[in-house]
């Protein structure tokens, strides 16, 4: 049995990567819950397939497609921008989007490696770039999606992007611990200055989703140790593993700074989830803090 978000008629999410796997799983169930839905993607076309998807099976869905690209900045301005001119309260923001694991070194548009800057720093942009809609909300929620692999995970302010010695793993495991990093620094940030706002951590456990596919193809050839891996992990469905962000963008119990995941870790209904120690360590957070406004150029407004 899967989580099942309580009423959200009449709030606003926005999901990042919502075209398929967790995303498309999380829009869908935040639609049926009576949200209105933006769906922020990379390629529209595969957008638009996917909200046609959530309209066969919830012909009601109020759910649109707009474009987002996380490794290129300039489209995370322009997209927050669209959202703050339209001026409705943003009540729930999940960034889920994500790439794992590609091969060989790749480097986003802004020239930051591929999964520090897809999966941390584009993520951070967007939530402070949203941070004046989100505050017009009634009680908004930042949910940062994780990883189990952030344990493994080591910020090294020395070679943020990986231009000395590129590990596919360990720059996963740094993008994913830098976004636990995220969710602890956003909270203390809201409670210093008083926000209304909840910002958490959720990570799915295994999934089976596309991510593990795409991101080993990207360049070479994925290692035997990684197939293997693949196969013998347990994994549950995109939906269950969408279910931990979708818990902690919903549920009334949910706390602020709290961290969400799998029962079983790897697999099963949504709890609260152990943080590794590197995630509570608040110098290292807010030094990363001040690094992504420096790297990015965005800030908190005053």
């Amino acid at each position: 049995m899967t989580y099942q978000a309580p009423d959200q008629t009449g709030k606003l999410a926005i999901v990042t990567g919502a075209n398929s796997g967790t995303g498309k799983e999380a829009a869908r169930k935040l639609a049926a819950a009576g949200a209105r839905v933006i769906m922020a993607v990379r390629t529209v076309a595969k957008g638009d397939g996917a909200r046609r998807e959530i309209l066969a099976r919830h012909p009601g869905a109020d759910v649109e497609v707009r474009r987002i690209d996380l490794a290129d900045l300039a489209t995370v301005e322009a997209f927050a921008d669209s959202v703050v001119r339209d001026g409705w309260p943003v009540d729930i923001l999940l960034n889920n989007a994500g790439v794992m694991f590609p091969p060989v070194r790749h480097e986003t548009t802004d020239g930051f490696e591929l999964q520090f800057g897809s999966n941390y720093l584009g993520p951070f942009a967007l939530t402070i770039r949203l941070l004046p809609i989100l505050l017009k909300a009634t009680a908004p929620r930042v949910v940062t999606m994780s990883s189990g692999m952030a344990a493994r995970g080591a910020i090294d302010f020395d070679d943020l992007n990986w231009t000395k010695s590129y590990n596919p793993t360990g720059a996963y495991a740094r993008s994913k611990l830098a976004d636990l990093l995220l969710s602890q620094q956003l909270a203390r940030v809201a409670t210093a200055q008083g926000w209304n706002l909840l910002s958490v951590g959720a990570h799915p456990g295994s999934s089976a989703t596309g991510l593990a596919d795409a991101g080993p193809r990207m360049g070479g050839k994925p290692s035997l140790l990684f197939r293997v891996a693949v196969k013998v992990t347990p994994t549950h469905s995109a939906e269950a593993g969408a279910d931990p962000m979708l818990y902690a963008a919903t549920a009334p119990d949910v706390v602020q700074g709290g961290y969400y995941g799998p029962r079983f870790n790897l697999v099963g209904g949504p709890v609260k989830a152990n943080f590794t120690a590197k995630a509570k360590d608040q110098q290292v957070a807010e030094r990363l803090w001040s690094e992504s406004e420096r790297l990015t150029g965005v800030r908190v407004a005053a």
